[in-house]
């Protein structure tokens, strides 16, 4: 195993389909991680989505808290200190804000899901996130056809899953570190995501790493220009670990005095998706885990991670 995180070009999906593919899934594979090049959300974009956050962070703490929606995080407003990874029981050093799916009447989740919260001291905030959702979303979409492809699966298998899928942008403030008591926290302890896929917009400073299949902690190194893929705990259970669920995190800096932004995209499927193992990869041992809908096992993993109450 190359101990590289493959690059990818999404322009090479049309004029060089065979190799993207290829290298997708291999990617995905031996990492859970690849990094994608000019996918087409352009630089402008991204610059007016970080100085929307900051103007959002920079909000007093007070009018914050006016927009937690009471929805266990679902949306909305999630304060300092609220959120653990799984299993750990110190809290995150981040806050940060929910934008899910805006669906109308016609969805059968109409009502299922909760409804966003924008905050009115940020006139633009609302239309800007709503457009900048359906981007990352369609993305998402994208990566996830060519994966079926070279899966063998049904065109439309992939798509019909995350259709009014339940995914949320998650838009993330790791504030400075100084003045912070960071001797058993850091900003993202080490995690697996809940979801299908995760689009990482490159973020404002570095720190992720990923646990490699050997157990070191590899940085994974992106710019501005490019988005972190990885594959979440909802593929890993329908490939049966063909494809992982890598396990995660972002470490505390050096520099005490500067605050990182990130923009996490988690794809996920509709509430009634089955999460059952694909037969084909089922394997001669058959699936290591039991059925469960979507639903189910995102409502498990909110009340792991403090979200929610069980």
């Amino acid at each position: 195993m190359a101990n590289e995180i493959k690059r990818l070009n999404m322009k090479d999906l049309e004029s060089n389909r065979d190799e993207f593919l290829s290298e997708l899934y291999t990617g995905l594979k031996e990492y859970g991680f690849v990094v994608l090049r000019d996918h087409k959300i352009n630089r402008n974009k991204l610059d007016r989505a970080y100085a929307l956050l900051q103007e959002l962070f920079n909000l007093p703490l007070e009018t914050k808290l006016k927009y937690d929606s009471g929805e266990g995080g679902r949306r909305g407003y999630v304060a300092f200190g609220r959120e653990n990874a799984r299993g750990n029981p110190h809290a995150d050093l981040k806050e940060f804000w929910h934008v899910g799916q805006d669906l109308t009447p016609a969805s059968d989740y109409f009502r299922e899901y909760p409804e966003n919260v924008w905050p009115e001291e940020i006139p633009e905030f609302e239309e800007f996130f709503k457009g900048f959702y359906h981007d990352l979303e369609s993305l998402g979409k994208t990566v996830l056809e060519a994966l079926g492809e070279v899966m063998g699966l049904e065109k439309n298998f992939f798509r019909a899953m995350v259709t009014d899928g339940n995914s949320i942008c998650r838009l993330l403030h790791y504030p400075a570190l100084k003045n912070l008591d960071t001797k058993n926290a850091m900003r993202a302890a080490a995690h697996a995501d809940i979801n299908l896929l995760t689009l990482l917009v490159g973020a404002t400073d570095s720190g992720l790493e990923l646990l490699d299949k050997d157990g070191n902690w590899m940085p994974v190194e992106s710019n501005e220009d490019e988005i972190v893929l990885d594959t979440g705990d909802m593929m890993s259970r329908l490939t049966n670990d063909v494809l992982p669920s890598t396990v995660h995190r972002v470490v505390n800096p050096a520099n005490q005095e500067r605050s990182r932004y990130s923009m996490p995209f988690f794809l996920h499927p509709h509430s009634n998706a089955s999460l059952n193992c694909l037969p084909k990869c089922a394997g001669p041992g058959g699936s290591k885990y039991p059925p469960i809908t979507a639903g189910e096992f995102l409502d498990q993993r909110l009340v792991e991670i403090g979200l929610t109450k069980s």
